[in-house]
């Protein structure tokens, strides 16, 4: 009997025992889990939280303060250079509005219809160019295309342009002689002429066919030569003159040699027109020679 109660209360003690130990691990692996549970937002936290390492970058080796200077340096002079960086006052348009078109230069009325520059030169240093270039204003505007094209920058958009103004001046003088008697502004007729014919490379002839009151009917190229010679027929000028109605003639050659000395075939061609003319009771009034920088009058030599 003694055996049988300790034998009971034996299994009884080893079956709380047992529960003991399920208690302690079911205790532990709750722990476990709990752990486990708290430790995987704090991890992400922690891992959001993180801010990424900062880089630091190196000064670039290649990188030259000299160079850089000087580059800066090579801006700011051509910014000074170019028309836009000049006082407002200085540009020629503005200068044009402030003071008017006679306070401007040849250089910068050139400019303003040129528009632009070409590399290193603003449109005012291309004017200054262009007209030392050519010795002369009226020069520039009659030169030919072949002679402006040798000058840097000068393509077809600026030679029409220089051209374009040639012609505004020529017909502009041409209709100051057709609106008023030729010998009240002879300063206009000797323009005229100039700027016709005086700066072509080879001679011409040329012929201002007049009314009874000596106005302009017409103004006309009759031929052309070499440097030095050109054939000119008196007949064939009287023709003309009597189609147009004309009472009186002026007639006008070019030296592209640079000297206003007549020539004796000058003297000899003058006379031949004269007598030529008298038979159609037609007057030939003068007869120029024009130079690049100078003219001579038969009539105010009192060789007609």
């Amino acid at each position: 009997m003694l055996n049988k109660l300790r034998n009971e209360q034996f299994g009884s003690e080893q079956q709380n025992n047992g529960f003991a130990r399920d208690s302690a691990e079911r205790t532990k692996r709750t722990k476990n889990r709990a752990n486990s549970t708290l430790a995987t937002p704090l991890n992400n936290t922690v891992q959001h939280n993180t801010a990424p390492a900062q880089t630091v970058e190196l000064p670039d080796k290649s990188f030259n303060p000299c160079a850089h200077l000087r580059a800066h340096a090579e801006n700011l002079s051509t910014n000074i250079n170019t028309i836009t960086g000049w006082p407002t006052l200085e540009r020629p348009r503005e200068k044009l509005a402030a003071a008017g078109a006679a306070a401007l230069s040849d250089a910068e009325l050139l400019a303003i219809f040129l528009r632009t520059g070409v590399a290193g030169q603003n449109a005012v240093d291309l004017g200054r160019t262009l007209l030392s270039r050519f010795g002369s204003l009226r020069a520039l505007l009659s030169s030919p295309a072949a002679n402006l094209k040798q000058v840097r920058g000068v393509g077809a958009a600026k030679i029409a342009q220089l051209h374009a103004i040639g012609e505004l001046v020529q017909r502009s003088l041409l209709e100051e002689l057709q609106q008023s008697t030729c010998f009240e502004t002879p300063g206009a007729v000797r323009d005229y002429l100039r700027l016709f014919i005086g700066t072509r490379p080879y001679e011409v002839f040329a012929c201002l066919y007049l009314d009874a009151r000596y106005r302009l009917i017409d103004a006309k190229e009759v031929s052309r030569g070499t440097l030095t010679h050109t054939a000119v027929y008196p007949r064939e000028i009287a023709k003309e003159a009597l189609a147009l109605n004309a009472a009186a003639l002026i007639v006008a050659h070019n030296h592209p040699s640079g000297a206003t000395e007549p020539s004796p075939a000058d003297r000899q061609l003058t006379q031949q027109l004269h007598t030529t003319l008298e038979l159609f009771d037609i007057k030939l009034l003068d007869h120029f020679i024009i130079a690049s920088n100078a003219i001579l009058s038969f009539s105010e030599q009192g060789w007609l």
